[in-house]
């Protein structure tokens, strides 16, 4: 049975570990042929390794800072110089350090919207003027439940998601009849190696963060990597042709 990407080329950034990383490898499975960014040389070159060796040429990794524009622009030349052009796009790239409004100053606040708004737009920007010569694509914003106002600690990350937001929005009315289409996933509370880390930090185990879920997320659970992974490639898909503009949200309940 032939992936539900076969052939695709889809670029994804932060793609070294995470949600990202869990996107790449369910692409891969899925037939696509991938080009995913990360600033760490070891995870990326890691993943890369461990994949090519079972899937073969189909996986690149571009090392670099996805905040600097210019690292956008040589994350989507070097997609379509692998690869021959890039028919989707993932806008995973993130970071939210915890500080609330008046916590925040000029140095956070530009690295947060840096990390996760100037990247998706100018990655977004690039990727089009590929997407409009080879006939369309489909970019995939991964958006949070902060984006719909944001937790009192995490001000300039609810701001940057937000801002996100409308960029997909944008994209979605401005290219859909030029078959480009944009959607955004809202991530829920994921149990990703990097929460785990963060609430071990704070003195709670892996155990207390589940027992936090399934009390606060209706659907009784956190969810997974491949929860998120599963919905991004279905926006990727050719079955998802028609759907553009929209808000997935994969959170059991949680934005509710």
């Amino acid at each position: 049975m032939e992936g539900r990407l076969k052939d695709k080329v889809i670029a994804v950034t932060g793609g070294t570990k995470g949600i990202g990383k869990g996107i790449v490898e369910m692409a891969v499975r899925e037939g696509a042929k991938v080009a995913f960014g990360g600033r760490s040389a070891s995870e990326g070159e890691a993943l890369a390794s461990r994949l090519s060796a079972e899937y073969g040429d189909r996986i690149c990794f571009v090392q670099g800072d996805i905040a600097e524009t210019e690292a956008c622009r040589l994350f989507i030349d070097r997609t379509v110089n692998r690869f021959g052009r890039i028919d989707g796009l993932v806008n995973n790239a993130g970071w939210f350090p915890r500080a609330t409004l008046l916590e925040t100053d000029d140095a956070l606040f530009d690295q947060v919207f840096d990390v996760n708004m100037k990247s998706a737009f100018f990655c977004s920007r690039f990727a089009i003027e590929h997407m409009l010569k080879s006939g369309g694509g489909s970019i995939v914003h991964m958006g949070s439940t902060h984006g719909f106002g944001g937790m009192d600690d995490l001000a300039a990350y609810g701001c940057a998601k937000g801002a996100m937001h409308t960029l997909s929005k944008h994209i979605a009315r401005n290219y859909a009849a030029q078959r480009i289409r944009s959607n955004w996933v809202t991530v829920g509370w994921v149990a990703t190696e990097g929460e785990v880390a963060r609430v071990e930090k704070d003195g709670s185990s892996a155990q207390d963060l589940e027992a936090l879920g399934k009390s606060e997320v209706p659907s009784g659970r956190l969810q997974t990597v491949e929860d998120m992974a599963y919905g991004v490639i279905y926006l990727l898909a050719d079955e998802s042709s028609q759907v553009t503009g929209t808000d997935l949200h994969i959170t059991g309940g949680f934005n509710i």
